[in-house]
């Protein structure tokens, strides 16, 4: 990996981080487009640049997080199962699953049909448009939910954003319920990584880490403001057509 590439790769990542079309599937199509080998920096490198894109939540969400005590308390009720899920799976994820384009782009599809049918089924049944209002029963569940997005493709955001709207979540709410749960899980994901194997990467590899952790957090700012004055005009639709018209090109150019 050069600069150029962890600059690509922190563009993809800051772009598609918190909108439902699953940063690790585009992170993995962009590297087998660039023609980068799925070695053990690479997969780290994925896992890492995410803290970026946390920064630019505590940056926009900055005073929720310190001030609201409720919505910490949704926050930990939706990561318990996250987290230990994800911590059981660590080896599988990284061993199996990261790498795998057909995986990815057969994802990227069936997510995006979730969305497009989410969008049409859950537009009037809203129960609860503040994250506050929610059980924390149902913050649970979202979390359980969340857990899916373990498979590439699948799309934490686009995870927790559907386990939200149909557990009664409006679509705003749901949005920003996702971006306030990536805190801790993604705080958790990286830092174990760097647990793993920080100690191994070497002092041009934690420059290329660098390179991509701050073009993260600058598109990933952005890609948070543009998301939220997308929904209230347009909702999810526009994100699952995006996922399975993605996913059915790559399969028919890049797949033969």
């Amino acid at each position: 990996m050069d600069y150029l590439q962890s600059v690509i790769l922190g563009i993809v990542e800051g772009l598609t981080e918190f909108l439902p079309v699953s940063s690790t599937g585009h992170l993995e199509l962009a590297r087998h487009l660039m023609g980068l080998d799925a070695s053990a920096f690479s997969k780290s490198f994925e896992i890492f640049i995410q803290l970026g894109a946390i920064l630019a939540v505590v940056v926009l969400y900055g005073k929720r997080l310190a001030k609201d005590l409720e919505v910490w308390k949704r926050i930990i009720a939706a990561f318990v199962p996250t987290g230990l899920i994800g911590l059981l799976l660590y080896k599988v994820i990284k061993n199996s699953l990261l790498g795998n384009i057909h995986l990815v782009v057969a994802m990227l599809v069936g997510v995006g049909l979730l969305l497009v049918f989410a969008d049409r089924v859950t537009k009037g049944r809203e129960r609860y448009q503040d994250v506050n209002q929610m059980p924390l029963s149902k913050a649970f569940l979202v979390g359980l939910i969340q857990a899916v997005s373990v498979v590439p493709g699948v799309s934490r955001s686009g995870a927790s954003i559907l386990g939200g709207m149909f557990l009664g979540l409006g679509a705003k709410a749901a949005a920003e319920f996702s971006f306030l749960l990536a805190v801790p899980t993604m705080l958790a994901t990286s830092g174990f990584e760097l647990f793993k194997n920080g100690t191994g990467f070497s002092g041009g590899e934690w420059g290329l880490l660098a390179v991509g952790f701050m073009v993260s957090f600058v598109v990933a700012m952005a890609s948070i403001r543009f998301m939220m004055g997308l929904l209230p005009r347009y909702g999810f639709m526009p994100f699952g057509i995006y996922r399975v018209a993605a996913g059915l090109i790559y399969a028919l150019v890049f797949l033969r």
